[in-house]
């Protein structure tokens, strides 16, 4: 199996492909035109990113069958030209979710106490107490969180060690979830905005998390909060908090803007950079060595996986649910062309198969086909199934509509 790896990725993890038998093809620096040009070069069945851009032009280089996301997020692959090309797109999910939530808390105490401008003024030969040693202090202060996945789970603990009440939002929130955590439930963002003297966002980039976090938002917040994002920049109208900042003495630490450089070294030249009151960091959130070490060991394993048994862990874009309304059972003799005489039957009534799978049971003398079909056999192609063919034993057809 060839792999080739279009960024940064550890050591251990090559280590363990190469375990596997992989040829590996490691050129970390690879984007846009000259990743579509190795794909065409290299011809390989994986192709393992960071937070390299995946476009449909690369899909179409090579005979691509799987992409590994070395990371969560996956809003930097073309996830609709994979799906329409089969190739299957698979994601790390929680192994950075420690390093994100460590970087989220270093942004709210770095807030708190003016760490940066403390750090500028020292560096710049100004001593100036009397300005620094102001701040509130984070005990006792309420955390909000928008989100509450594996991240915003993360932050629980952290802000109970600093004595933090922590309110939170998310739509699969339930109160018994929420007892169970030691959170209080809001029902929207807003009450959460409303409640908190610290909001930190923990939502992954979807159509409907887009800009979640606007004008609306931002003027229900307190006056003088810290707001926190290190989950994706689109995810907040920018714009938005720069006018919060100005109108409500709004502190932000971001780890994440709206429109970041696609190198890992570039200019950046983002106003909001310039602004005062907002600390920025260089979407480092999962980049701790435990973290990185963690997703180069859950790559290995999505691959391994699909090399060996061809299934694919953590698939993030299969259907959650096919056009099937009807699924044919046949209980049959595990007999060679069994299967393709029905198969062809239905094809012959122009029924199109969605799902399919034969389970064989013990002694391989019978087995149970399950295919999910988007229309129903006729009565007379079933019977004509049942008499002509010795080894099907029962067929009955299910409305799964």
């Amino acid at each position: 199996m060839k792999i080739l790896i279009a960024d940064k990725f550890e050591q251990s993890g090559r280590d363990g492909l190469q375990a596997l038998l992989c040829e590996i093809s490691f050129q970390p620096d690879l984007k846009d035109e000259a990743l579509v040009e190795a794909i065409a070069k290299e011809q390989p069945d994986v192709l393992v990113v960071r937070g390299t851009k995946v476009t449909e032009p690369m899909l179409a280089a090579g005979p691509l069958k799987l992409i590994v996301r070395a990371g969560a997020g996956y809003n930097t692959i073309d996830m609709a030209a994979a799906s329409r090309r089969g190739i299957y797109v698979s994601n790390c999910p929680g192994k950075n979710s420690i390093a994100v939530a460590e970087l989220a808390f270093a942004l709210i105490l770095a807030l708190d106490r003016r760490i940066a401008d403390n750090v500028v003024a020292l560096r710049a030969g100004e001593w100036n107490k009397k300005e620094f040693s102001r701040a509130r202090g984070l005990f006792g202060r309420t955390l909000g969180l928008v989100g509450l996945g594996k991240i915003g789970q993360e932050m629980i603990p952290r802000a109970r060690a600093f004595g933090m009440p922590v309110v939170a939002w998310s739509r699969s929130l339930t109160a018994e979830k929420a007892e169970q955590l030691g959170v209080e439930r809001k029902e929207t963002p807003l009450e959460v905005a409303r409640a908190a003297d610290i909001v930190s966002v923990h939502v992954a980039l979807k159509p409907d998390t887009r800009n979640l976090i606007g004008p609306e938002f931002f003027a229900a917040m307190r006056d003088g909060a810290y707001f926190i994002n290190t989950s994706r920049g689109e995810t907040i109208d920018q714009h938005a908090l720069v006018d919060a900042i100005h109108a409500k003495g709004l502190r932000a630490g971001l780890d994440v803007f709206a429109i970041e450089p696609t190198s890992a070294v570039a200019d950046f030249t983002d106003p909001i950079a310039n602004e005062t009151r907002v600390y920025g960091t260089h979407h480092i959130g999962a980049s701790t060595d435990q973290a990185q070490e963690a997703i180069a060991a859950e790559t290995v394993r999505i691959i391994k996986s699909f090399k060996e048994t061809g299934q694919v862990p953590n698939v993030v874009n299969l259907a959650a649910r096919t056009p099937a309304t009807h699924r044919l059972v046949v209980r049959h003799r595990d007999r060679p062309g069994v299967l393709a005489q029905v198969l062809e039957a239905i094809k012959a009534e122009h029924i199109n198969v969605q799902e399919m799978e034969n389970i064989v049971f013990e002694g391989a003398e019978a087995a149970v086909a399950r295919i999910n079909l988007d229309k129903a056999p006729s009565v007379a192609t079933l019977d004509r199934l049942r008499g002509a063919n010795a080894d099907i034993i029962e067929m009955n057809v299910l409305d799964i509509s």
